[in-house]
């Protein structure tokens, strides 16, 4: 009897295991980190982009297109449902439009500053081929927390609030606002199909989505946003995996 319920406890636990969701690292505020469970779907939410949501789940931008049908412009609209796991299938295949055939009018995806047109992320074929010769370091400041890998996806550069945030190198910015949590105020910048970077916890953003910028351009500056102290969080990734940015950056003396 004993080993009956004991068997059954096990086939119990074994079961819950299998079926517990992908989870994606996360930090709070004072830099600890947690995991937060990857859902099946994701509902767009106004804000949104596509690079922000892969940004949030740890996830490639390029895999989450295809997963959904999403074309090469990655437009997506307030109330859409995504797929965030799985193998894409023959009806996720890119289609023309990933936009429904009649989006709602009045609930464009846009920055909240900026009404009216759906959200569209330009991938131009400069930018695709561009490629990444020299990477310039974000700001002015000392590394006070270094690249861990899931535990730290980058590094922290302490320094005075106001103090400038440049892009590490040219791009365009395909996120600019405050709706991942963890990261304030946040840019993320694409440089080419294969890296995206990071700038967190900022008191003011100084350039817009879609915007194109040049390596060493004044893109925000620094502040407190979403953390404990005036800091700079910078992250670079490649094909949607947090690297160590300091093997990227020029040495300092």
């Amino acid at each position: 009897m004993y080993c009956r319920r004991a068997t059954f406890l096990l086939c119990l636990l074994l079961a819950a295991c299998a079926g517990e969701p992908t989870r994606a690292p996360v930090e709070n505020r004072y830099g600890e980190a947690k995991t937060v469970a990857v859902p099946e779907r994701y509902s767009v939410r106004r804000g949104d982009t596509l690079y922000s949501i892969a940004w949030r789940y740890g996830l490639d931008y390029r895999a989450l297109a295809q997963l959904n049908g999403i074309d090469g412009l990655y437009t997506i609209y307030p109330g859409q449902q995504l797929r965030l796991r799985g193998k894409p299938s023959s009806a996720s295949a890119p289609t023309v439009s990933s936009a429904p055939k009649t989006p709602p009018a009045a609930t464009p995806t846009a920055p909240v500053t900026k009404a009216s047109s759906p959200r569209v992320t330009t991938n131009s074929p400069v930018e695709n081929d561009r490629v990444v010769d020299a990477w310039r370091w974000p700001t002015r400041g000392k590394v006070i927390r270094k690249f861990s890998g899931t535990v730290h996806k980058g590094i922290d550069i302490d320094g005075k609030a106001g103090d400038a945030v440049q892009a590490t190198a040219a791009g365009t910015v395909v996120y600019a606002g405050s709706g991942i949590v963890g990261y304030g105020r946040l840019l993320i910048v694409k440089h080419n199909q294969n890296y995206l970077s990071a700038y967190a916890h900022n008191q003011r953003l100084l350039v817009k989505e879609g915007d194109r910028v040049t390596a060493g351009q004044k893109i925000a500056e620094k502040g407190s946003s979403a953390t404990n102290s005036v800091k700079l969080h910078f992250e670079i990734r490649r094909d949607g995996k947090p690297v160590d940015p300091q093997k990227l950056l020029p040495k300092r003396d």
